[in-house]
C-alpha cells in the first residue's frame, strides 16, 4: 500500500469509533477466537471509555489501530500474579491493547507507523514503558520492532499471547533494522504478463549463455538442423525457415513472396494485427480486397467464401491466426478447406499462436511466427514456414528472399548460436495443453470479480484482455501495476485507445505465479475504489 495515502491520527470521531469496534470484532472475534459473535458485528472494549485509540486511515476508512490506557488494573494485572515484580522500578507505565491491522495493510509499514506514533504518544503524556500482551502469531514481528518478553505466556486454545514491554530505547535500537526489513519485504519479484518477451524456463536461458560459435560451424548447422525438424513438427510444415529479426521481419518476407505471385489477394482485419498485415501489403505495393470488422467482431468462413465467389482473381489470403490485439482466434482449418477449394494461396501470421494453440499449417502457403512468445524462447528469431520449396528471386531484398534460406538450410547469412540454442532447448518444453485449463480459471476468477473480459472462451487460451471502466485510466492502472512489480500489456497505443489491459499466457508460469498476479491486481482496483469513493 503506498504510505502517502496513509493518515495516523488519535481517534476523536463517532464515525472513527464506529470503526474501531467493527475492526475490534474483526479482529478479536473473527480472526482470534477471543470473544463471542453478535448480530452487530461490532465489538465495545471494556475499557473502551478510558481507552486512547491511536489510528491509521485511507481516506475515511480506518484500516488499522492501537490504544493504550494508564489506569490500573490493567488486563495483564488479571493475568500475571505480581505483576510489577517484571517492570523496572519507578517506571512510568501505560498498557497497549486492540492492536490490529486490516488483513490487505499488513506486511507494509502500518504496524511499525503506528508504534511509532504510540511511541511519541507515550512520551509526550509522560510515559517511559507500554505493557502489552502480544499475539504469538506475530511475535517475531513484535520483537523486530523492540518489544521485550516476560513471564509465561497466557491464554489458551488459538488466543494464547506473551506479555511484552516497549521503550523508547528499545523501539530506537530496532527502528533502523526494521526499516531495512521492511524495505527488503517491499522489494516484491516482478512478475511479467507481456505477450513478449515472456519468462522462461531456466534450461532456456542457460542454454543461451553456452558459448558463441560462428554459423559456418558444423556444430551450428547441426543445431539448425534439429530446430527445423522441430518446428516442422511442432505445425505439421514441410518447410521452415529461421531468420534474425521478429515477427514484422517474418511478415515482410511474406509479403515480399507473395509480390512474386501474379493476381491480388484477400486480407481479413478484425483487429490491430490484421490491419498491419495491410500495411505490410501496402508498403510491398500488394494489390488486395479486405474484409475489415471492428475490433473483435468474427469474419466467418461464409463471407471469405462469399468474396472468393464474387472476384475469381484472388490468388491469395492472408490473417493472422490468433489477433493478439483482442485474443480473437481465426478457424484456420476451414480457410484452409476453402484456399483448397478456390484455389488460392493461405498465408497466416502466427506469431502469437504457434506454442499456445495446436496448429496445423500442412495446407498453408506460408505462416510465421516467432521464438520469443509462445514458444518461450528469446525474441530475435523470424520463423517462416512454407509448403513448397522456394527458389530463390533477385526481385526481392536478400534478406527478405525466403527462397535464399530456403536454398542455404536457413544460414545464408550471420547467424546468432546463442538464440538458436535457447530456440532449440525452448521446443523441448512446448506444451499446448495446460494452457487453456490455466486461462479458463483467469478469465472465470476475473469475471467472477467484476472484470469486463473481452471475447469468448473460444479465444485465445495465451492472452486476456480486460477493459477498464472510464474512471479507472488504463495507462495510470498499469502504471500502478508495475509499481506492485506486476507488469502488464497496457503501453501499446491501441490498447490505450480502448482503455485495455491484457494478461498474457505465452510464456512459462507456475499457478502460484497467476493467482499472485491476480492479487496484486485485486490491490489496485481496491486502491482506485477507495480513492474514487473518498472523492467521491
Amino acid at each position: 500500500m503506498e504510505s502517502h495515502s496513509l493518515v495516523y491520527k488519535v481517534a476523536t470521531e463517532k464515525e472513527e469509533m464506529d470503526q474501531i469496534n467493527r475492526l475490534n470484532y474483526r479482529t478479536f472475534v473473527e480472526e482470534i477466537p477471543q470473544h463471542t459473535s453478535n448480530e452487530e458485528k461490532a465489538l465495545v472494549d471494556r475499557f473502551h471509555d478510558e481507552n486512547t485509540y491511536i489510528i491509521a486511515k485511507w481516506g475515511s476508512e480506518v484500516v488499522g489501530m492501537i490504544a493504550l490506557r494508564s489506569n490500573r488494573p490493567y488486563s495483564l494485572d488479571g493475568k500475571i500474579e505480581d505483576l510489577d515484580r517484571f517492570l523496572p522500578k519507578g517506571s512510568s507505565t501505560c498498557e497497549i491493547r486492540l492492536l490490529s491491522v486490516k488483513e490487505e495493510f499488513r506486511s507494509t509499514r502500518v504496524f511499525f507507523s503506528l508504534c511509532d506514533q504510540l511511541v511519541t504518544h507515550c512520551l509526550d503524556h509522560g510515559y517511559d514503558m507500554a505493557l502489552i500482551s502480544g499475539t504469538v502469531r506475530q511475535l517475531k514481528l513484535y520483537k523486530r520492532m523492540g518489544f521485550i518478553p516476560f513471564g509465561e505466556r497466557v491464554g489458551s486454545g488459538d488466543a494464547v499471547y506473551q506479555p511484552m514491554y516497549l521503550t523508547k530505547e528499545s523501539f530506537e535500537s530496532s527502528t533502523k533494522a526494521f526499516i531495512r526489513m521492511m524495505e527488503r519485504k517491499n522489494r516484491v519479484r516482478e512478475l511479467s504478463f507481456l505477450p513478449g518477451p515472456v519468462p522462461m524456463r531456466k534450461k532456456v536461458t542457460d542454454a543461451f549463455k553456452e558459448a558463441t560459435v560462428s554459423h559456418r560451424n558444423i556444430e551450428f548447422m547441426e543445431n539448425m538442423d534439429e530446430v527445423c525438424l522441430k518446428l516442422k513438427k511442432l505445425v505439421n510444415a514441410n518447410h521452415v525457415q529461421v531468420a534474425v529479426g521478429t515477427g514484422t521481419l517474418s511478415n515482410d518476407m511474406v509479403a515480399a513472396q507473395l509480390s512474386t505471385l501474379p493476381g491480388p489477394g484477400l486480407i481479413l482485419s478484425n483487429g490491430e494485427f490484421g490491419y498491419r498485415l495491410q500495411d505490410h501489403a501496402d508498403r510491398f505495393g500488394l494489390e488486395y480486397t479486405t474484409i475489415s470488422k471492428e475490433w473483435g467482431q468474427p469474419i466467418s468462413s461464409e463471407e471469405v467464401e462469399g468474396i472468393l465467389k464474387q472476384n475469381g482473381e484472388i490468388k491469395w489470403i492472408w490473417t493472422v491466426h490468433c489477433e493478439t490485439s483482442t485474443g480473437f482466434v481465426y478457424d484456420v482449418e476451414s480457410l484452409s478447406d476453402l484456399s483448397e477449394c478456390y484455389g488460392v494461396h493461405l498465408c497466416i501470421d502466427a506469431c502469437s499462436s504457434v506454442g499456445i494453440i495446436p496448429s496445423d499449417f500442412g495446407r498453408a502457403y506460408l505462416a510465421t511466427t516467432v521464438s520469443g512468445k509462445g514458444i518461450g524462447a528469446y525474441p530475435g528469431l523470424a520463423i517462416v514456414f512454407h509448403r513448397d520449396p522456394i527458389e530463390p528471386d533477385k526481385r526481392l531484398p536478400r534478406y527478405l528472399d525466403i527462397g535464399q534460406y530456403d536454398k542455404n538450410s536457413s544460414i545464408p547469412y550471420t547467424h546468432s548460436s546463442n538464440l538458436v540454442n535457447a530456440l532449440n532447448t525452448a521446443l523441448d518444453g512446448v506444451d499446448t495443453t495446460s494452457r487453456p485449463i490455466r486461462m479458463e480459471q483467469l478469465r472465470r476468477h476475473l469475471i467472477s470479480e467484476g472484470y469486463q473480459v473481452v471475447g469468448e472462451d473460444t479465444y485465445s487460451p495465451g492472452i486476456v484482455t480486460v477493459a477498464l471502466p472510464p474512471e479507472i485510466p488504463s495507462r495510470e492502472f498499469g502504471d500502478k501495476c508495475r509499481k506492485r512489480g506486476l507488469i502488464l500489456s497496457y503501453e501499446s497505443d491501441y490498447l490505450m485507445k480502448r482503455n485495455w489491459i491484457q494478461l498474457a499466457l505465452m510464456g512459462s508460469y507456475q499457478e502460484s505465479e497467476i493467482n499472485e498476479a491476480l492479487g496484486r491486481i485485486k490491490s489496485c482496483m481496491d486502491t482506485y475504489h477507495r480513492e474514487f469513493v473518498s472523492h467521491g
